[in-house]
């Protein structure tokens, strides 16, 4: 066993696989206090560097389950491990960074800088290495120029990448993603699609925009009623329009474009 898997053994008092996926998620259920069933029966694993695409319509429980994977919600049944280790309810989860769909929020300091340092400094890490995480976050999301600027008076696209930042200073090996593209303009949006296609980590991304989810996403989980109702390759579940339009959800407008312009065929389910 790696010295790494034994002082995470030791710590959580569980058996580590040597090579966890990033995620693994048995029979998961969790239920709201007036018993509605957000999450029913989630089995599923999630390989390191895999990018998923989680749609479904409102309601259908893609936030809640967010929620569980960071440990901010308790499950009513079954187990998530992130990287070999239980999650932890309650728990501060380093490994998982969770970007908010409206960025206001996730900032609240003074400065873009304040704000980016924010996880950091309640990490334990020395000033130095604070001062080091946030200048490679401001770098990776392309905002050293915004790092003095009060959040509250940055752009939507801005403050998105803001959002990010605080994340990836965390330096987090999973990235949850809510609806990351909300009240983008065209050019903000593509400039994040390019930012989050130049990120290495694990990403799960939850999202309406389906032409978002065909640009970045290997794999595509359709959600409802807090069901994976189908897990698949991206272009075989999002060129099967019949299903989509059973479950409230419409085809991706790159769909309609002229097969040669597409980047990459769609499959036939």
């Amino acid at each position: 066993m790696r010295q790494m898997d034994r002082v995470r053994q030791q710590a959580w008092g569980h058996e580590v696989e040597p090579n966890p996926p990033a995620i693994a998620i048995a029979n998961l259920h969790f239920s709201y206090p007036d018993c509605t069933d957000a999450i029913q029966n989630i089995n599923l694993t999630v390989q390191p560097g895999e990018r998923l695409g989680i749609v479904g319509a409102n309601g259908c429980g893609k936030t809640t389950f967010f929620l569980l994977l960071c440990g901010v919600l308790t499950p009513t049944l079954g187990e998530v491990r992130i990287l070999g280790n239980p999650v932890q309810p309650g728990s501060f989860q380093t490994q998982v960074g969770l970007v908010f769909q409206n960025p206001d929020d996730q900032l609240f300091s003074t400065s873009v800088w304040e704000d980016v340092a924010f996880a950091p400094q309640h990490m334990g890490l020395a000033a130095e290495d604070v001062e080091q995480r946030v200048v490679t976050a401001l770098a990776l999301t392309n905002i050293q120029n915004l790092a003095l600027r009060p959040p509250h008076h940055l752009s939507g696209g801005q403050k998105k990448r803001v959002a990010i930042a605080g994340v990836l200073a965390m330096n987090p090996e999973i990235l949850l993603l809510d609806e990351p593209t909300a009240q983008l303009d065209p050019h903000s949006r593509r400039q994040l699609i390019r930012l989050l296609d130049a990120l290495p980590q694990t990403q799960l991304i939850a999202t309406h925009d389906l032409d978002l989810a065909l640009d970045l996403c290997d794999r595509i989980l359709l959600f409802s009623e807090g069901r994976i109702i189908c897990d698949g390759e991206t272009y075989t579940v999002l060129g099967n329009a019949e299903l989509l339009e059973q479950y409230s959800l419409e085809s991706p407008l790159s769909y309609s474009r002229p097969y040669c312009q597409l980047d990459h065929a769609p499959q036939k389910p």
